[in-house]
């Protein structure tokens, strides 16, 4: 519960227009995203778990998707860009 409240509130200021990198960087728990500021760059089917696969094809680009729980942990996936 803890972890969900967490991750609907740093949705809710990205909602209202707070960058994500700067976000990502401050609060995610992943390492690699003081360095990346959370950008994972560009992925094909099967190189991420299915749940967050499925949130970064169905998320328009531009937009950040709803909170998306894998066995990692909840995630927000922003999409800037998209090759076919």
């Amino acid at each position: 519960l803890k972890a969900y409240t967490k991750i609907t509130d740093i949705k809710k200021r990205l909602d209202a227009g707070e960058d994500f990198g700067t976000l990502a960087t401050s609060l995610s728990e992943d390492p690699s995203a003081k360095s990346n500021e959370g950008n994972l760059g560009y992925f094909t089917a099967l190189q991420m778990v299915y749940p967050f696969e499925a949130a970064a094809y169905s998320t328009p680009v531009g937009l950040v998707s709803n909170p998306v729980r894998t066995r990692f942990g909840y995630h927000l996936v922003k999409v800037a860009d998209r090759r076919k």
